[in-house]
């Protein structure tokens, strides 16, 4: 496995937590994830467990990993804690947005202790190639917003921007 360290976006600092490391790993049928926060986890917001995880919009509001994959065109992968999910493809930068066809849901668990929380998420989409960007929104319990990414470009955070893609995705087996 790849492991990327996430920074935090200056203009958003995390009180709660301390790191995010993303690791990445490539088979023939399917991209497995793991992202790993050291925080203090009983102040971190931590949507409820869906009893039937599915696809859901808007998962970045709260707590939420993210994986985009691209070049021009990409797609955007959504895990939350939940165990929801969303996949969309873009177009282009921010444009053209609409869902991805997958062939089967990605599975998601969580685990945690007091300092630190593991989420793993496993794609079966093997139609995966480019550029790599790795990002996570954390929200605290007192509202407070901490914005991840391998990279952040100049200004507001934007996990879209192409600078953010700063990594490659392994080749199968890599």
């Amino acid at each position: 496995m790849e492991t990327h360290s996430l920074t935090c976006h200056p203009q958003t600092p995390a009180t709660a937590v301390k790191s995010i490391e993303a690791s990445v790993e490539r088979t023939p049928d399917r991209v497995r994830l793991e992202f790993r926060m050291a925080c203090q986890t009983d102040e971190v917001v931590l949507p409820d467990r869906a009893t039937r995880p599915e696809r859901r919009d808007g998962l970045w509001q709260t707590t939420c990993f993210e994986m985009f994959v691209g070049g021009d065109s990409y797609c955007e992968f959504n895990f939350s804690p939940s165990l929801n999910w969303a996949a969309y493809d873009f177009d282009g930068y921010r444009a053209g947005s609409k869902p991805r066809p997958v062939s089967r849901a990605p599975e998601i668990a969580v685990e945690g202790t007091q300092d630190c929380l593991v989420l793993r998420a496993t794609l079966f989409d093997t139609h995966l190639a480019g550029r790599l960007a790795l990002a996570a929104v954390i929200e605290e319990t007192d509202g407070t917003k901490s914005y991840w990414a391998l990279v952040h470009p100049p200004g507001q955070p934007d996990f879209h921007h192409p600078a953010c893609f700063a990594a490659t995705l392994p080749a199968p087996g890599a």
